[in-house]
């Protein structure tokens, strides 16, 4: 498909207002395309079958368009074990995005100095909609790693990263984007409802962090910072995810004032200022 620039008045569509069957075709194709490259991205490599099935198309259809994304880089495929995986194409495309995205600018140098300091896995999530979601991941060297992935979302009620993005909200923000529950109950530490959430979230604005502790999964405790732009808005949480083996409660003074300190300099990059 070529692709030529459309008019000053936008993209062309017939007099009844609908687009074109072609174009709705050209349409469908690429949104199938970017389900494929999306589901590869989250199996991170793949067989046929399994990447045809996580996109929810039949294997005929995804082969086909994983031979697109090949033959134009998004995907790279090993013949000798048969496994897909994504390409350095659509690496370059993650890698602009970074670049011009003020917010992992920022974030990326601190994340790694923190992690060198501490050696646990840092993690950096926004909000989107009534969910978390990991923008940036920096892994510590430890044999032992955290679940949490690049686009994995979290619930808002029982992680850390999402208490801290819900706290500073206004009470009916906050209603309206959590409900009143039950809310799932992911380990007897869970909170499942509005009333003790509602609490939680002003011990969180006193103390100016949050605690996952083993609310979202049993044997693993997060802390979680904000991140504030230039108004003093959050718009992030850094965190840091650990076994409770390796982050007891004691420790929990010591990893605070290195994430607190972590984050602030990143807020302070974007334009925060106390």
């Amino acid at each position: 498909m070529t692709l030529t620039e459309p008019p000053e008045s936008g993209l062309p569509r017939l007099k009844s207002g609908r687009t074109r069957s072609g174009d709705t075709s050209s349409v469908r194709t690429l949104e199938r395309g970017l389900t494929v490259l999306s589901a590869l991205a989250e199996l991170r490599e793949g067989t046929l079958t399994q990447i045809a099935k996580k996109a929810g198309l039949s294997a005929s259809t995804a082969y086909r368009l994983l031979e697109t994304l090949r033959q134009q880089g998004y995907v790279e495929w090993e013949e000798r074990s048969g496994l897909f995986s994504v390409g350095l194409r659509a690496y370059q495309v993650g890698a602009a995005f970074s670049e011009r995205n003020s917010l992992l600018s920022a974030a990326q140098g601190e994340m790694q100095t923190l992690v060198q300091d501490i050696n646990e896995t840092a993690n950096l999530a926004v909000r989107r909609g009534s969910e978390a979601v990991y923008v940036y991941q920096v892994e510590a060297r430890q044999m032992m790693r955290m679940f949490t992935q690049i686009g994995a979302v979290a619930p808002l009620h029982c992680s850390g990263v999402g208490k801290v993005m819900l706290a500073w909200l206004p009470a009916a923000e906050v209603r309206h984007l959590v409900g009143e529950g039950p809310y799932p109950a992911y380990t007897p530490a869970s909170l499942t409802g509005l009333p003790a959430l509602s609490r939680e979230l002003e011990t969180v604005r006193d103390q100016g962090y949050a605690l996952d502790d083993e609310e979202r999964e049993l044997g693993v405790r997060c802390l979680a910072t904000p991140v504030r732009d230039s108004s003093g808005e959050v718009v992030a949480s850094l965190s840091i995810s650990a076994p409770t083996s390796r982050f007891p409660r004691k420790n929990i003074p010591e990893m605070l004032a290195r994430v607190r300190l972590a984050s602030d300099q990143i807020s302070a990059r974007l334009g925060w200022r106390p």
